[in-house]
């Protein structure tokens, strides 16, 4: 159950890079914000009830919320035209809670894998608080391009090798999820900083995905 809503956190990333790269109409992806949003509470909710108090199932789908509250607080606000600084400063929360669900990924769960990703949502969290929250409109476009990178690999792929049955090497995965961060990230800063920035009809999009 987890995996699909993973796979389709990669989808709204995927549609929110979208959007801030000026591709895709503010409130066409805030209806997409709320459908993921709501999945991304209702799973959560499901899993812990299932857990029956086991502290390591409850902190294993914790984390989902956090996303859960983003998809639905942008997608609001995209249709309500509000000001986006709730949700960058939600973002930098999301950021600093990110740094210490990769930490528990890596101690606790020796997923190392998800311990990258983690690392790579609290990345993109801290982007959306400098653009959204401090209002750092030249991290626009590089960080609608970041955005829908990490729905591909930080989502769509690993929930599609997950379901398939085909997310294996562990070690491997986690090494190669971390040289491409580095390169494809440091690589597209000096390609985009001076690129100019679209006007989108509303804020945009701060929304990030879930670990599920």
């Amino acid at each position: 159950m987890g995996n699909v809503g993973l796979l389709f956190v990669g989808a709204v990333l995927f549609i929110n890079g979208m959007l801030l790269l000026g591709k895709v109409d503010a409130k066409a992806a805030a209806v997409f914000n709320l459908f993921v949003g709501a999945l991304q509470v209702l799973t959560p909710t499901y899993l812990i009830f299932v857990a029956a108090g086991d502290p390591r199932g409850i902190l294993a789908v914790s984390g989902i919320y956090l996303f859960g509250f983003t998809y639905l607080y942008v997608g609001v606000g995209l249709l309500a035209g509000l000001d986006s600084t709730g949700v960058g400063y939600y973002s930098l929360f999301v950021a600093v809670a990110a740094l210490g669900y990769s930490f528990v990924n890596f101690r606790i769960f020796r997923d190392y894998p998800f311990g990258v990703i983690w690392l790579y949502w609290a990345f993109l969290w801290f982007l959306f608080f400098l653009l959204l929250g401090l209002k750092k409109d030249s991290l626009g476009i590089y960080t609608g391009w970041v955005t829908a990178i990490q729905g591909w690999v930080t989502a769509a792929i690993p929930a599609a090798l997950l379901l398939s049955g085909y997310w294996v090497n562990p070690n491997e995965t986690a090494i190669a999820l971390a040289v491409f961060g580095v390169v494809v990230f440091g690589a597209l800063w000096p390609l985009t900083r001076n690129s100019r920035q679209p006007t989108p009809a509303a804020p945009a999009a701060g929304s990030v995905g879930a670990q599920t």
